[in-house]
């Protein structure tokens, strides 16, 4: 079945709304580069709108009504919003979920070390990557020391203008037959993806002073200054790991972090730059995080514009999804459901017979990235059963790999109640797998939130390279996510 080009059913007014709102995304997508950054600045834009932090209405005993929005942050990476509806929970919630982790390298608890001149912070890469797109790029540092006095430091270095970047490296051409030879996998090895941040040494003499040390000129301590003999330095000046040791003064001095701060930092290594219109026609955004900050940030707005509905509705954005939803903010952690207790209970609500009931009577959209046809690769794809940039907001009744493995699969039911909805609402939709039969596949949070019993469906935007350093999607297929996740929370309300 032929899918529409959305531009096409577009009128200049609507054109011009699409337009600002990707650019609201666009600027979104720049500035929040990690969990805990798209934390705060959902905080913020929560509280503007009038949500109230869960803790404080507990502490207060407040008795939420019909219209409310209350919300709770675990551990400043995972976050649930909920709107209090008119009717009993136990009718069910509308439920939109996504997660606003991304690949990445993560920084070691032990990573400075120095190798023939160069300072390098040791790494672990994160998600599902392509090890060698991530070499000879401009790449930023962005994350959390917290020291053991309990003071957090917040580092963002590399998005400035003014900034330095930092870099991994790659073997130059010329030397490169035998790694050209390697399969993929192995061009770049994951102990390699180290990342330089300095070739310049420290000068230890009699007159050096920390002042002196702080910043990236070094050429105010002078060769011809006196030597202090004291162990660790040769018969020139230098100190042992000289580019190590200036790395450090500088951390210290501009940070205060010394090198044992690193065992209690959440630091991540991710593409530098802004996030930029693509195409002459501006029509696309290429960026770092797509996946999944382009299903997060329509769904978080689409709740805060949702008045008072009838169903309560729920925004849920976590972490984890990348490496399977562990851990304490994943979505198999029972944050959401202890939250959700909480909720219930200041609205009168709450039993655990009638918290299941809710739980099992919710819809749920599971709103993460689809695979976008690539004609290139045409071979990887079902061009009938593939989503395309331009064409929509994605359904996939199920993902998983080869037969379905570890995959949840929609309801008919179910789809044909969104289908209702969503051609009610004018949304242009279309359908899709992950690729061919047998080729690959993957997974999101849905068969989580279906262990409940609620109805759940993939649904969200098509996304071409995705998990690289920087990712596509049409702006067109961003609105029509957007349009079509308030029009789930105000009319979803099918049950079992």
């Amino acid at each position: 079945m032929e899918r529409m080009n959305v531009w096409n059913t577009y009128d200049l007014e609507t054109k011009k709304a699409c337009y600002a709102f990707a650019e609201q995304y666009r600027q979104f997508l720049t500035a929040n580069k990690t969990e805990r950054e798209c934390i705060d600045t959902f905080v913020n834009e929560a509280e503007e709108a009038g949500f109230v932090e869960l803790s404080r209405a507990i502490e207060e005993k407040r008795a939420l009504k019909p219209g409310d929005g209350v919300y709770q942050v675990w551990m400043n990476k995972s976050i649930v919003l909920f709107r209090i509806g008119t009717e009993p929970m136990e009718n069910g919630l509308n439920i939109l979920g996504a997660h606003i982790d991304s690949p990445r390298m993560d920084v070691k608890q032990n990573p400075v070390y120095e190798s023939d001149g160069y300072a390098y912070l040791d790494t672990h890469y994160y998600g599902g990557i392509k090890k060698y797109q991530f070499v000879a790029l401009p790449l930023s540092l962005h994350g959390v020391v917290v020291k053991k006095s309990g003071e957090t430091v917040i580092l963002n270095v590399g998005e400035d203008e003014d900034d330095p970047v930092f870099f991994i490296s790659d073997l130059l051409i010329h030397l490169a037959q035998d790694q050209m030879q390697k399969p993929a996998a192995k061009v770049i090895e994951g102990e390699a993806l180290d990342l330089i941040v300095g070739n310049q040494p420290i000068l230890i003499t009699a007159d050096t002073k920390p002042e002196k040390l702080a910043g990236a000129d070094w050429s105010s301590i002078a060769d011809s200054d006196k030597v202090d003999e004291a162990d660790g330095k040769d018969d020139a000046g230098k100190a042992k790991d000289g580019v190590k040791a200036a790395l450090l003064e500088i951390l210290k001095q501009n940070y205060g972090i010394e090198e044992d701060d690193f065992a209690s930092a959440e630091l991540e290594i991710v593409p530098a730059g802004k996030a930029r219109d693509a195409g002459f026609d501006r029509s696309m955004i290429l960026g770092y995080g797509h996946d999944d900050r382009v299903c997060a940030y329509p769904s978080f707005r689409a709740i805060l514009e949702t008045g008072t509905p009838d169903r309560t509705c729920v925004c849920l954005l976590v972490d984890k999804e990348e490496i399977g939803s562990v851990g304490a903010t994943g979505m198999q952690s029972r944050f959401f459901e202890n939250a959700l207790a909480e909720v219930m209970n200041l609205a009168g609500q709450y039993s655990d017979i009638a918290m299941r009931r809710t739980l099992a009577g919710s819809c749920m959209l599971s709103s993460d990235v689809s695979s976008a046809y690539d004609p290139h690769w045409a071979e990887c794809f079902d061009t009938r059963n593939t989503a395309h940039l331009g064409k929509g907001m994605v359904f996939n009744k199920f993902t998983g790999s080869r037969g379905k493995s570890g995959s949840n699969d929609a309801n008919a039911e179910y789809i044909a109640h969104l289908r209702s909805i969503f051609e009610k609402a004018g949304v242009t939709t279309q359908t899709a797998e992950l690729g061919k039969v047998d080729v690959g596949g993957g997974g999101t949070i849905a068969y989580i939130l279906a262990l409940y019993g609620m109805n759940v469906i993939d649904s969200g935007v098509p996304v071409l390279n995705m998990h690289a350093p920087f990712e596509a999607i049409s702006k067109a297929d961003l609105y029509e996510a957007y349009r079509g996740y308030k029009a789930f929370l105000r009319d979803a309300s099918m049950r079992g």
